[in-house]
């Protein structure tokens, strides 16, 4: 048995011209837009706001890519006794450091950290990426609003709360 010559070539070329009839899947993404899935990783936003300099996100950074710097004040308290609270001075994140693993947003107890999708941040010198409290407050207008609760889910803890004190 022989072999057509050029069988090969012939089955190459079939290949090729299939794929140049279908439309291409290209996204010419400066002008157009990518869609993004809804919990898309891009940076990290602050809710400064409620940060109380707990410290908890900079201690368990694999990376230690977050800086803290806060004093302590003294509040009026009415009807009662004065107390001492944490007021935060400095709140950084080195991006250039960031392995973007999320651990100090999931460790955060008063939720001030944040996914946000925006992911158009890069810098033309590496020493731009250190971004203080007032550029990662600025991304939390971007931030989504959380996902409706499951039905099929456990309950919420509010709907909890509120059926033990029927």
């Amino acid at each position: 048995m022989s072999e057509i010559p050029g069988k090969g070539l012939i089955q190459g070329l079939a290949v090729t011209m299939k794929t140049m009839l279908k439309p291409a899947h290209t996204h010419q993404y400066p002008d157009t837009q990518p869609e993004l899935p809804p919990r898309t990783r891009g940076v990290i936003a602050l809710a400064e706001e409620n940060c109380t300099s707990c410290m908890l996100c900079a201690r368990e950074c694999p990376d230690w890519c977050i800086y803290i710097d806060s004093h302590k004040e003294t509040v009026e308290v009415p009807g009662g006794r004065p107390r001492q609270k944490n007021m935060l001075d400095r709140f950084a994140i080195d991006f250039s450091l960031c392995m973007y693993c999320g651990i100090c947003i999931e460790v955060c107890p008063f939720d001030a950290l944040f996914w946000s999708p925006e992911f158009e941040y890069a810098e033309g010198d590496i020493r731009n990426l250190l971004h203080e409290k007032d550029h990662l407050g600025q991304w939390m207008a971007t931030v989504p609003a959380p996902t409706a609760h499951d039905p099929n889910g456990e309950p919420a803890k509010e709907q909890v709360a509120a059926e033990k004190k029927k």
